[in-house]
């Protein structure tokens, strides 16, 4: 699990740079228009980024129109990470994070509005996206394709949404 994110990890030596971000529209989607490119923890910005982008957009959509845009993301996502894999020549490189951004906002969108909640389902997907608990750890390690690189970030969002419903639960909190 946490050996995907080890300095000898090859996806994780590749540092485009904006030039290849602005290349493509896709290798932009991919990079989300430049947060994977930050270093280090391109995963950790790209999270970042939609957390913010989310909670500075959200007032603007209300119930199940604020799952289009992860929907979006993600649908998009499976054609940007999949080239953008190929023409880095790592399928899942550390730079792709438009699969943080896409299930981001998809968890987001299933939690209460707000600073708060945005914050905590930040720092619960990024807890997930690291940890890998399965499914997302075996879909990481055997599907190395767009669809591959977008889902196993799913799973991670999805035991996100759990924890912090477990959270909730416990401290009578609304965080989801």
């Amino acid at each position: 699990m946490l050996e995907k994110y080890s300095a000898s990890n090859p996806a994780y030596r590749v540092h485009p740079g904006l030039r290849f971000v602005f290349s493509s529209p896709a290798h932009a989607i991919a990079l989300f228009f430049g947060a994977g490119a930050i270093h280090p923890a391109p995963g950790t910005w790209g999270s970042l980024a939609a957390a913010v982008l989310f909670w500075l957009f959200s007032p603007f959509l209300a119930g199940a129109a604020l799952f289009v845009p992860g929907l979006f993301a993600f649908s998009a996502g499976v054609w940007a990470a999949g080239r953008t894999g190929r023409d880095l020549g790592i399928p899942d490189a550390g730079a792709i994070v438009i699969d943080e951004v896409a299930a981001v906002w998809l968890l987001l969108a299933a939690m209460p509005p707000g600073a708060v909640s945005a914050a905590a389902g930040f720092a619960a997907f990024r807890v997930f996206d690291i940890v890998k608990l399965p499914p997302a750890s075996v879909i990481d390690r055997k599907m190395h394709s767009g669809f591959g690189v977008m889902l196993d970030d799913l799973f991670a969002a999805a035991w996100a949404w759990a924890a912090l419903w477990i959270v909730s639960r416990l401290t009578g909190f609304a965080l989801v």
